[in-house]
């Protein structure tokens, strides 16, 4: 089993990871402040980090940045209250992973958990995997790992070989290690908008609530519409012709 620091200046919400973590047979760690959290990183080299964003002195920001730079591995996920999509966005940006909002409930912490633990288990889950499977209803195109700027290259060659396939429709499939930081959103924008000039159905699927909520903020899902599964959207792009 996994071992998993919480850093967060409130008691009450170190508590609360605490009882869930333990239930599930994680071994704790704790500390109420950035420096503390620090500190316990360098000591006990967990694989797993909650840090909340704000705190006195040394903010989540520095924490994720201070952790990744000693250890790029440490999956990090983000603390923070309802409606700061800004300081999310900004924190994938830093390589954290997914954010869990205050107050903490269980969902959505099983959901950061099971993405932590399946980056864990995939050797190269850092760096991007895109890769196009031709259907019969359409194109998949696979993303996996993180989608950042380096996937820029095989996220749009792999549309234009959907494209010369001469694919209806397009589904992008997240895998449930992938994370996506803000080059990823504007990369996957682009797409999505240039798909839609060209009057190619474009699907996505796969996405965990957490990344559904970020892509209703940013606009994407105006998009293009969300499935469950890749399956679902191949199944409605069959429908739709």
């Amino acid at each position: 089993m996994f071992k998993v620091l919480v850093i967060d200046d409130e008691r009450a919400t170190l508590t609360m990871f605490r009882l869930f973590l333990t239930a599930y047979g994680y071994e704790v760690l704790i500390a109420q402040s950035g420096r503390a959290g620090l500190d316990l990183h360098r000591i006990e080299r967990p694989q797993i980090v909650f840090t909340d964003l704000k705190m006195p002195e040394i903010d989540g920001f520095e924490v994720l940045r201070q952790i990744k730079k000693r250890d790029p591995d440490t999956e990090v996920v983000v603390i923070t209250g309802h409606g700061d999509m800004d300081l999310i966005v900004q924190a994938l940006n830093l390589e954290a992973i997914d954010f869990i909002n205050k107050p903490v409930n269980r969902a959505a912490l099983d959901s950061a958990l099971k993405r932590a633990e399946s980056r864990l288990r995939t050797p190269g889950a850092r760096f991007p995997a895109v890769s196009m499977k031709r259907k019969p209803k359409g194109a998949v195109v696979s993303i996996r790992g993180t989608l950042n700027g380096e996937a820029k290259g095989a996220l749009f060659a792999s549309v234009e070989e959907a494209l010369a396939q001469n694919a209806e429709g397009i589904v992008f499939d997240f895998d449930q290690s992938t994370a996506v930081n803000g080059v990823g959103i504007a990369l996957l924008t682009q797409v999505l908008s240039d798909l839609r000039s060209k009057n190619t159905r474009s699907y996505l699927s796969g996405l965990s609530e957490n990344f559904i909520a970020i892509f209703d903020t940013v606009g994407i899902s105006r998009l293009a519409p969300l499935f469950d599964t890749a399956d679902d959207a191949l199944a409605c792009l069959a429908e739709d012709r």
